[in-house]
């Protein structure tokens, strides 16, 4: 009989979840956590992901991880590597770097951290062909709203490691002022955080949104956010999706999906009921875009320093290795916003 074993962090508890999608639903702006929730979801997820990743099709991208994962390896000279998944998605780029860290007898830890439970297991059913199950430890957890994020990678690991984070494709997903400060918290000073980007291409930032707006706004992507929504009760036919650039407070400029009502529907929820009107929007997604320079300046300012960096050719996509700056004040987290 096979099993396996999942920490699930309170943030993660029901209640919580609940709690979160009422506050989404009041807010008409989605948590993104909500689009990888259900086994449908992360299958159409990692669907997505294979069609329109670069890091899936274009040779030049798969080389710059190749360069990261080889470069932050050789920096890695323990015998015991914990290597921490951060939004591990299928696991497929951590387990290339556990392969090139498991050299010369070094033990190797894994706990791949997802808000999907299907998502933890697919990276670590991945991982198994490197780490054995006693040294893979999936943690279910909401990273925006953890407030003890570094206790729970702790738990289960034995004795002293050297630490590898690893945040692929997700600071899009979250506001700047919200994540960092989180992920500053939980890098130590002998930590080393390996994270790629999606990028804008080219010099003009405003054309570089347009060229890549594309990869967003496309029949698959429809299909994997109006998962979520036939599952809250919206049918397709009481809207339509609409992709646009948007330039938030920051300056950063970001793609954001929305779904405009074109007819009322409300959705009962538990002791809570809610009304969309025709006109209204709920923005259920958005994917900020970074350049280097806006990049390197943000996460300077939350005690980040990158130490080495691989960029595509086509200018869409990045690799950063990143250690703490201790000499950088680190602004409090921000609190939850109403």
């Amino acid at each position: 009989m096979k099993t396996a074993g999942v920490l699930i962090h309170e943030s993660q508890f029901p209640e919580n979840v609940r709690r979160d999608l009422v506050e989404s639903l009041r807010a008409r702006r989605i948590n993104h956590k909500f689009h990888y929730d259900s086994v449908r979801q992360t299958e159409k997820w990692l669907a997505l992901h294979q069609q329109f990743s670069p890091s899936r099709h274009d040779q030049n991208c798969q080389a710059i991880y190749a360069q990261a994962f080889r470069a932050a390896a050789a920096r890695m000279k323990a015998r015991r590597i914990h290597v921490i998944g951060l939004g591990c998605g299928g696991g497929q780029k951590d387990t290339v770097l556990l392969k090139l860290l498991k050299t010369g007898g070094k033990e190797i830890f894994y706990t791949p951290c997802d808000v999907s439970v299907a998502m933890v297991l697919t990276a670590r059913g991945a991982a198994l062909e490197v780490a054995p199950g006693k040294n893979c430890f999936p943690l279910v957890i909401d990273l925006a709203s953890a407030k003890d994020l570094g206790q729970a990678i702790a738990a289960n690991v034995p004795g002293r490691t050297s630490r590898l984070f690893t945040f692929f494709g997700m600071i899009p997903n979250f506001e700047p002022r919200d994540i960092l400060p989180k992920l500053a918290a939980v890098v130590a000073r002998d930590d080393l955080l390996l994270f790629s980007a999606n990028l804008a291409p080219g010099r003009n930032y405003a054309a570089g949104m347009e060229r890549i707006l594309p990869q967003y706004d496309n029949p698959p992507t429809r299909d994997w956010l109006m998962t979520f929504l036939a599952d809250i009760g919206i049918e397709k036919s009481d809207g339509s999706f609409g992709f646009r650039i948007e330039t938030a407070r920051n300056g950063l400029k970001r793609i954001a999906a929305w779904f405009h009502f074109q007819r009322r529907r409300t959705i009962k929820m538990g002791g809570d009921s809610f009304d969309f009107r025709p006109g209204e929007g709920v923005r259920l997604f958005f994917s900020y875009r970074y350049t280097p320079s806006r990049l390197e300046r943000i996460l300077a300012a939350h005690g980040l320093a990158i130490r080495k960096r691989w960029i595509t050719a086509s200018g869409e996509e990045g690799a950063f290795l990143c250690r703490r700056d201790w000499g950088t004040p680190q602004p409090a987290p921000a609190g939850p916003r109403r």
